[in-house]
C-alpha cells in the first residue's frame, strides 16, 4: 500500500480537544509554520559580552544625523545605549535626592565602608556615584579618591536611617576609618520595582474596611513596576520614567557617548508615557499633570503636548501650538504607539487616535473602540497598516480604521488557567506584557508571565499574513524589530543570573 501524506493544518488549535482536532497540530514548541509547513525557530547569540543591570523593560533603536545606529535600553535600574558592540550607562541622576556632608567609616581587611549621613532615605539596590570626595590622612585609610569617584556603587544594606554601605572595588589595609572623610552622594534616578505588587500598610484598603491606623494584609492599591518611555526626536532620544520625569540624550556624533541623560526643562514631572508625532514634531505627554511641576496634579487621562518644534514649552498661547485635552472613557491611559499618520491612545476601556490637523485645532481627537482596553503599556505594535494589541481583560484586538477582536485559537490557553494543566498569562503582571515585531517573518509576539511566576516565561505568536497562532517559553522581555539593525534585538532576565542583551535572528 502507497504512503499517503496526511494534509495538517498550520497553527496551533488549542481551542479543541486533541480528538476534535483532527488534522491540526495543537501543541509544539520553539516552532513557526512557513508555507503551511512547520519549522524550528532559529537561534539566537550575545552581542556584547558588556552585562546589564536589572530587566530590561523598553528598547528603542534610531538613527543620528551621520547614519550612526544606536539601541537604548531601560531597566528597573538603569538606562543603557547600545553604540558600535558597547553598552554605555546614561542614567540620569536625581539631583533632588542629593547627599552633602556624607562621611565613610572603614575596617582593615574588609571591603565594606560604611557611609554616614542622618536620613538618607536611600533603599537597597540604589545605584550612586559619589564626587567631591575628601579622605583623612595619617594611615586612617588605603583608599584614595578615585577608588570611590571613577565607580558607580550599589548600595548594598540599609542598617539604619543614618547610615547605608557599599563594596569597594579593594580592601582596606588602613586602620579605618570611624565617620570621617566627607564626601557627595547623588543616586541614579529610581524607575521602580522589578515587578507590580500590592500596596501593603497603613490606609490602602478600601473606604470603611477598618480603622485607618490598621495595617492592612490585603490591598486594592498596586504599585507599579519600573517602566520607561524611549523615542527620538530628530536624533535625541527622549527617555520618560514612568509616573516621573522626563530626560534628553544627545548623541553628538559618538562623541558623547557616555554622557548622561539630562532633565528636560519646563516638561511635566509626573507622565505615564511620553511620544513624539514626528511629522509634526510635538512631544506628547500621556496621563501627566494638569499643573506643570506638581505630580501631585497627575490626571492618568489627561494629556499635554509640546509646542511644535519646542519639547520646552507647554503653556498655550495665541502664537504656539502647545495645548492639552482629557480623555473620558476609561480610568487611565494605559499605552500608546505611532501609526502611518495617527497616534493611537488605548486606556484600561478604549481606543482614541490622534492626528496632526494644523491650526486653531492642532489635533484632532477620535473615539474608535470601546471595551478594548490594553493589558500593558508596551502590549501593542503597528505593522501591516494595522495595530494589533492584547487585551486587559483577554483576547487580541486590531485597528485598522474599526476595532475588531482577532480570532485566536490559542486564546483559552494563553489567558485561562485551569488547575495545574494549563497555565494562563498572570494577569497582575499584565504590565510586563512586550509585543515585540518580526516583519521578515510576519509574526507579531507578545511575552508574558504564566499563572504563578512574576518574570516574563511565555511567548504567543500570531503570524498575521496567514492568521496562524502558536505558543511556546521563549522569554524576552523587550524585543526590537530589524528597522535600524540587521537583525531583531532582544533581551532576557534570568532572576537567578545577571541578565545579558542578546541579538535574536529567529
Amino acid at each position: 500500500m502507497p504512503l499517503a501524506k496526511i494534509p495538517l493544518k498550520p497553527g496551533f488549535n488549542k481551542q479543541a480537544t486533541a480528538s476534535q482536532a483532527m488534522g491540526e497540530w495543537i501543541d509544539g514548541n520553539n516552532v513557526r509554520f512557513r508555507y503551511g509547513s512547520p519549522e524550528k525557530l532559529g537561534g539566537w547569540e550575545q552581542i556584547t559580552d558588556d552585562l546589564i543591570a536589572g530587566a530590561a523593560r523598553a528598547q528603542w533603536s534610531w538613527t543620528d544625523l551621520t547614519g550612526r545606529r544606536y539601541a537604548a535600553l531601560g531597566t528597573n535600574k538603569c538606562l543603557y545605549v547600545y553604540d558600535a558592540d558597547s553598552l554605555y550607562d546614561i542614567t540620569p541622576l536625581d539631583t533632588d535626592r542629593q547627599l552633602t556632608s556624607c562621611t565613610f567609616t572603614s575596617t582593615t581587611g574588609s571591603a565594606t565602608v560604611t557611609v554616614n549621613k542622618a536620613s538618607h532615605n536611600l533603599e537597597i539596590g540604589e545605584y550612586i556615584i559619589f564626587t567631591s570626595v575628601t579622605l583623612p590622612g595619617g594611615g586612617a585609610t588605603s583608599f584614595v579618591a578615585s577608588d570611590f569617584t571613577t565607580n558607580t556603587f550599589e548600595v548594598n544594606s540599609v542598617p539604619t536611617s543614618g547610615t547605608f554601605t557599599v563594596t569597594m572595588a579593594v580592601t582596606e589595609t588602613g586602620t579605618g576609618m570611624t565617620a570621617q572623610g566627607s564626601s557627595t552622594v547623588t543616586p541614579y534616578v529610581n524607575p521602580g520595582p522589578l515587578v507590580s505588587a500590592l500596596g501593603y500598610g497603613w490606609g490602602t484598603g478600601t473606604w470603611g474596611l477598618s480603622t485607618w491606623g490598621t495595617p492592612r494584609t490585603t490591598s486594592n492599591a498596586t504599585i507599579d513596576g519600573a517602566d520607561w518611555s524611549l523615542d527620538n526626536f530628530g536624533e535625541n532620544l527622549i527617555a520618560t520614567v514612568k509616573n516621573q520625569k522626563t530626560y534628553i540624550w544627545y548623541p553628538a556624533g559618538g562623541t558623547g557617548i557616555s554622557t548622561r541623560a539630562t532633565l528636560v526643562p519646563n516638561n511635566p514631572t509626573a507622565t505615564i508615557q511620553t511620544i513624539v508625532s514626528d511629522r509634526d514634531r510635538h512631544l506628547l505627554h500621556l496621563g501627566t499633570e494638569t499643573t506643570i511641576g506638581n505630580p501631585s496634579t497627575q490626571d492618568p487621562m489627561f494629556i499635554r503636548f509640546s509646542d511644535q518644534e519646542d519639547i520646552e514649552q507647554y503653556d498655550p498661547t495665541s502664537t504656539n501650538t502647545a495645548g492639552t485635552f482629557r480623555l473620558d472613557d476609561g480610568t487611565t491611559i494605559i499605552g500608546a504607539v505611532r501609526a502611518k499618520d495617527y497616534i493611537l491612545v488605548i486606556t484600561d476601556t478604549a481606543a482614541y487616535t490622534i492626528q496632526y490637523v494644523g491650526t486653531p485645532f492642532t489635533f484632532s481627537i477620535r473615539k474608535v473602540g470601546s471595551n478594548c482596553g490594553l493589558i500593558g503599556k508596551h502590549a501593542l505594535g503597528f505593522v501591516n497598516g494595522a495595530v494589533w494589541w492584547m487585551g486587559d481583560s483577554g483576547g487580541f484586538f486590531k485597528f485598522d480604521g474599526t476595532v475588531s477582536d482577532v480570532s485566536c485559537l490559542v486564546e483559552d490557553f494563553v489567558f485561562k488557567t485551569i488547575g495545574t494543566e494549563n497555565l494562563g498569562i498572570n494577569f497582575a503582571q499584565g504590565a510586563q506584557v512586550y509585543c515585540g515585531l518580526n516583519t521578515l517573518y510576519t509574526e507579531i509576539n507578545w511575552f508574558y508571565c504564566k499563572a504563578g511566576s512574576n518574570n516574563i516565561d511565555r511567548i504567543v505568536t500570531l503570524n498575521y499574513e496567514d492568521g496562524t497562532w502558536v505558543t511556546g517559553d521563549l522569554a524576552r522581555t523587550t524585543y526590537e524589530d530589524s528597522k535600524v539593525f540587521k537583525f531583531p534585538y532582544a533581551t532576557k532576565y534570568e532572576p537567578s543570573l545577571l541578565p545579558t542583551v542578546r541579538l535574536d535572528w529567529r
